[in-house]
C-alpha cells in the first residue's frame, strides 16, 4: 500500500495552505485512509515562519469540527521536492515560485484548482485579501475530495 506525502503551498502559510492541509487530513480520516497520507503545508515567502494559522482559518476549521492544533508556519525548503510526492500550489504566483525552485514538473507540482476544473476557479483566492474564508474552505474541500480520488483513497 502506497503512502502519499502531500505539501500544500501558498504565500504566507497562514490562510490557504494550512486550511487545505487540515481539510485534506480530516477528509482522509473520514475516509479511513489517514494512515496512507502525510500532509503538510508551507509558504513561499517565509513572512510568518513560526506563527500559528490566521484566526479566520482557525475559526473556519473549528466551525467545521476540524482539529486545528499542532500547526506552525514554515517556508518551502529545497529538500521538499524529494520529501513529497505532490506539491500543490494555491495560485499562479505560488506555482511560479515552486517551478523557479524545483523546475517544471506538472505531474508533481500543480495548483489545487487543477483538480477541480468544474469549479470555474483558476486559483484559490487569498482570504487575507478577500476576507472570504468560506470561499477558501469550499475550494479546499472540493480540491481535497478530488485529490483523495486521484490517489485512490476515496
Amino acid at each position: 500500500m502506497k503512502h502519499h506525502k502531500i505539501l500544500f503551498v501558498c504565500l504566507g502559510n497562514i490562510c490557504r495552505s494550512p486550511m487545505a492541509e487540515y481539510v485534506f487530513r480530516h477528509q482522509a480520516e473520514a475516509a479511513g485512509t489517514a494512515h496512507r497520507i502525510t500532509s503538510d503545508s508551507a509558504g513561499t515567502s517565509g513572512w510568518h515562519d513560526g506563527e500559528n494559522m490566521h484566526r479566520g482559518t482557525l475559526q473556519k476549521l473549528a466551525a467545521q469540527g476540524i482539529d486545528n492544533s499542532g500547526f506552525t508556519s514554515s517556508k518551502v525548503k529545497k529538500t521538499d521536492f524529494d520529501a513529497y510526492d505532490f506539491i500543490i500550489a494555491m495560485d499562479d504566483s505560488n506555482l511560479a515560485e515552486l517551478e523557479r525552485l524545483f523546475g517544471r514538473h506538472p505531474e508533481k507540482i500543480f495548483k489545487l484548482t487543477d483538480l477541480i476544473p468544474e469549479s470555474g476557479y483558476t486559483h484559490v483566492p487569498d482570504p487575507w485579501h478577500t476576507g472570504d474564508f468560506d470561499e477558501t474552505y469550499r475550494l479546499c474541500e472540493a480540491g481535497g475530495k478530488a485529490l483523495l480520488k486521484k490517489l485512490g483513497l476515496a
